[in-house]
């Protein structure tokens, strides 16, 4: 937690009308007490703990827990519904656009025919607009992704059935 984190939490608290509010993480500790008295100051205590671990450690927990939130919906879903589509998976990382522009209409929509080639989405990634072309013809089933929304590499993007 730096500095800024540390004063935007700190007001956050004096806004927030609370008398006493305690943060402990693995590697500080930090409380935070508001005197209900004008006289009194607002008080700051920050004690930074050594750790035995590295840094990176206390962040590699919630990127496997949202894996695991990424892969729960998939697992919900039948197995005998979704095995019989393809999968078109985003081959970068970035933002994925259904639109080539916000005044344009979708490239895609669900239940419409596509063939091999034809664009289904832009991925901009690094101030670069990709075309995301489909490997396969058929019909749009499902859309697994929001528009405007950031996506990884291999990630599903659309449900295909090649029939």
């Amino acid at each position: 937690m730096d500095i800024k984190e540390i004063q935007s939490l700190i007001k956050f608290v004096a806004k927030s009308g609370a008398s006493e509010v305690k943060l402990e993480m693995e590697d500080f500790k930090i409380t935070i007490r508001t005197g209900s008295a004008p006289s009194t100051p607002e008080t700051t205590f920050v004690q930074q703990i050594p750790m035995a671990q590295s840094p990176m450690v206390p962040a590699t927990p919630p990127v496997v827990q949202e894996s695991a939130k990424e892969a729960a919906p998939t697992e919900s879903t039948p197995e005998s519904d979704d095995s019989k589509y393809l999968t078109i998976k985003s081959p970068i990382i970035g933002t994925f656009y259904r639109k080539p522009s916000p005044d344009k209409p979708p490239f895609v929509q669900v239940g419409q025919d596509i063939k091999k080639g034809d664009v289904l989405c832009v991925i901009e990634a690094m101030k670069l607009f990709n075309d995301i072309e489909s490997d396969v013809s058929g019909k749009i089933v499902k859309i697994l992704v929001d528009d405007s929304s950031p996506v990884e590499f291999d990630q599903p993007l659309f449900l295909v059935d090649p029939s």
